[in-house]
């Protein structure tokens, strides 16, 4: 009777872990893989959806200086197999493109944070894989750029957060594109 009594709530702890484990991520992920010259990027997130609300109105609530993890749930999770330097202008060939910061091969957690003038920046984290509360201090996050934000260029309105990391024409450089609803936040890069 003890045997099954002890296997009975086994039984039970495993179910309770499992089923909370799934009501955790209510949120389907998404996963973006981009490859430059044999280096691999990549970008795993939460996708939740707008549900009839605005983006305004979901992220127009952050006072500033507050962060947006870029999601859902578990945080988002940016990978890079090379160094990376970031801009807020585009690298192509013509341009006149200076870097403003470079990110070191590894993995990070990415958020945006909200600035006094309603712009954005977004912050790279060393913690990763942690879930979305509590945020972390923006001051002792790795490092931040800013984010040009536009209309969606394609004019598709997303209803769930969709992160693409696309290239330029060249390979020696792309972008990450943040969109949901009428936001389109993009940062550009260039491989170091």
């Amino acid at each position: 009777m003890k045997a099954f009594a002890k296997g009975m709530l086994s039984f039970l702890m495993a179910v309770s872990f499992v089923v909370s484990a799934a009501f955790s991520q209510s949120n389907p992920r998404g996963t973006s893989i981009l490859t430059l010259r044999g280096k691999t990027l990549s970008v795993e997130y939460g996708r939740p959806s707008l549900k009839g609300r605005t983006v305004d109105e979901v992220l127009g609530k952050l006072p500033p200086g507050a962060l947006w993890q870029v999601g859902a749930d578990t945080s988002t999770t940016f990978k890079t197999d090379v160094d990376l330097a970031f801009s807020n202008v585009d690298p192509t060939p013509d341009s006149h493109w200076t870097p403003s910061l470079v990110i070191p091969a590894g993995q990070y957690s990415i958020w945006m944070q909200k600035q006094a003038d309603n712009s954005w920046k977004l912050l790279f984290d060393k913690q990763h894989g942690q879930s979305g509360e509590p945020v972390p201090n923006a001051s002792e996050c790795f490092a931040s750029v800013p984010l040009f934000i536009s209309k969606p260029h394609d004019l598709i309105l997303r209803e769930m957060v969709t992160i693409e990391l696309d290239s330029t024409k060249d390979d020696r450089g792309g972008g990450i594109d943040i969109l949901w609803g009428t936001l389109e936040a993009r940062v550009f890069f260039a491989l170091k």
